[in-house]
């Protein structure tokens, strides 16, 4: 594929995500964000395959580097989850 016709795709995919984003009522941010958990954790697959099939050094960082922000993706994202389902237990529940 022509680098062009990638970064197309990109520009596409980020303003179409942005539109899909905005228009979510905020009582449904938390779920959707547990759900694109799971969806970072499939990026995290696409990485960790790209990073075997790499054949340059340069390659092979680049997909150490999409591993590793992948991984802070999912992690920062369940860390959210946890605490704002959180605000939605009663107080003598909590274990804070």
């Amino acid at each position: 594929m022509s680098p062009l016709l990638l970064v197309i795709i990109f520009v596409v995919a980020s303003l179409l995500g942005y539109k899909i984003i905005s228009a979510v009522p905020s009582l449904l941010h938390t779920p959707l964000m547990s759900g694109m958990n799971a969806l970072s954790g499939v990026t995290i697959l696409g990485a960790l395959l790209a990073t075997a099939a790499a054949l340059s050094t340069g390659s092979q960082i680049l997909g150490y580097l999409a591993i590793i922000l992948a991984m802070v993706n999912v992690a920062g994202g369940f860390c959210v989850t946890g605490r704002m389902l959180k605000m939605f237990q009663h107080k003598e529940d909590r274990n804070d």
